[in-house]
């Protein structure tokens, strides 16, 4: 590569990293908050407002994922044939005039009803983020702007939830119970942001105006170069083969595990925490309970950071994926026997931990092998199985803790389901669908990355 080129490389990626990273991942904050907001509204009036038991809640946390997973692989295929600019826009309008519709909730049944009709505005956003992403910069840069888009995610959690304890606190505003209140505060965000995307995204470099002609040329020429090379070496993965094809079965597995993971602790962890009080007689406000929610997630920003910082410079190995989902696996039952709120919380971090510092490395891998409509197609049916797990993790912990009177069977289903992804994210790797499914970066994108971390 000559200087002029690396110039140009540098530039281009940070462009990126700068201009359109930060806006995706404030629309995946909005999201998760948007989707999560459930887990601080239950035990702080919603529960008692509508007389849920803990199986009624746990369903309508996961019915969302039903609506969701109807329309998936659709909603994908459709972003790839409109654009992102207007798909993403029109998902984001929609399902924040449905979170809307939720501070005017009055029955168990309406709540499952705006749940599912939640899940069906937001399918496809996602994978569509991913698929438009990694449709940007080449394999080498990927691992890497997908972890500054996925650190969105655990920030939800770390500014989330203490902004939903401030704004649960604000009872009686608009006449509206607290939990009434923080749905209106996380849902307007939703619908002026989603209008803001439709003028602020460009669907390729190739359209966008913050590039100039030789960043446009570079990133184009790069992707075109790439796409043909993933396509020569993989022929027969096409729309029509995706869904028979075994290793996007293997990763759909694989993702269901981190993400029956991640939705038990979002969804529970709030309850967990208020349970507190009548373990250890620790008695918290809704504000400290926020924070308190926040802790795990702090820690795993970090995690996801380093951890993916590390597989940008190696080039992403199977152990990068394994080992988290091994440590994750273990740590979860250990909370049980943890003995306070203190230690609970570290033991909980660690999973945390474990979880995000594997996402953004797993995404890495499907785009290996699948391009062009048959890549949103993988990535939205690997997605699809994953968010099976949102909906099992929400009803099925609800109902394990209704069953058998705590969390000790819950949690090691958890555990259990990710060490099954650890596995399989081995045998992936001796079969060399999964080792080194990134290239290490060379000294031009080491530039890069430091480029983009600042």
């Amino acid at each position: 590569m000559d200087t002029t080129q690396s110039v140009v490389e540098r530039s281009a990626i940070k462009k990126v990293a700068y201009r359109l990273v930060p806006f995706v991942a404030l629309m995946f904050f909005i999201n998760y908050l948007d989707r999560t907001a459930i887990a601080f509204a239950g035990p702080n009036g919603m529960n008692a407002d509508l007389g849920l038991s803990a199986a009624q809640f746990g369903f309508a946390s996961g019915v969302f994922f039903i609506g969701y997973i109807l329309l998936e692989v659709p909603s994908n295929l459709a972003l790839h044939r409109f654009g992102a600019r207007r798909w993403l826009s029109r998902i984001m309008v929609s399902w924040g005039i449905v979170s809307l519709l939720f501070v005017w909730v009055s029955s168990v049944e309406g709540l499952y009803i705006l749940r599912f009709a939640l899940g069906v505005a937001e399918a496809g956003f996602f994978p569509g983020a991913i698929l438009f992403l990694s449709l940007w910069v080449p394999s080498r840069h990927r691992s890497k702007i997908l972890a500054l888009f996925y650190l969105a995610q655990p920030l939800t959690t770390v500014v989330g939830a203490p902004l939903a304890g401030w704004l649960i606190q604000q009872e009686g505003l608009f006449g509206l119970e607290g939990w009434r209140v923080m749905y209106l505060g996380v849902s307007v965000p939703a619908i002026v942001v989603g209008i803001i995307a439709w003028f602020y995204l460009a669907d390729s470099p190739a359209k966008a105006k913050w590039l100039n002609p030789d960043e446009k040329t570079w990133l184009t020429n790069a992707l075109e170069t790439e796409k043909k090379e993933t396509t020569a070496s993989h022929k027969h993965v096409s729309v029509r083969t995706v869904f028979s094809n075994g290793r996007v079965w293997m990763l759909s597995a694989i993702y269901f595990g981190f993400i029956y993971g991640l939705y038990a602790l979002a969804f529970f962890l709030p309850t967990i925490i208020a349970g507190f009080e009548s373990q250890y007689g620790a008695k918290f406000d809704v504000l400290q309970k926020g924070l308190i929610t926040a802790i795990p997630y702090v820690f795993a920003a970090f995690a996801l950071y380093f951890w993916s910082k590390d597989a940008t410079k190696r080039g992403v190995k199977t152990w990068h994926i394994a080992l988290p989902a091994l440590i994750g696996g273990l740590s979860v039952p250990l909370a049980l026997f943890a003995g306070s709120p203190a230690a609970t919380i570290a033991v909980i971090t660690v999973t945390a931990m474990a979880i995000f510092a594997a996402l953004p490395n797993f995404w890495t891998v499907p785009t290996q092998f699948l391009t062009g409509a048959a890549a949103a197609a993988g990535i939205a049916l690997i997605n699809t199985v994953g968010n099976l797990a949102g909906f099992s993790a929400g009803f099925v912990t609800g109902w394990l803790k209704d069953w058998t009177g705590g969390y000790t069977v819950p949690m090691f289903v958890v555990g259990g389901l990710m060490l099954l992804s650890a596995v399989l994210m081995v045998v992936l790797g001796r079969s060399g669908a999964g080792n080194a499914t990134a290239a290490p970066e060379t000294a031009d994108s080491a530039a890069v990355e430091s480029a983009a971390a600042r």
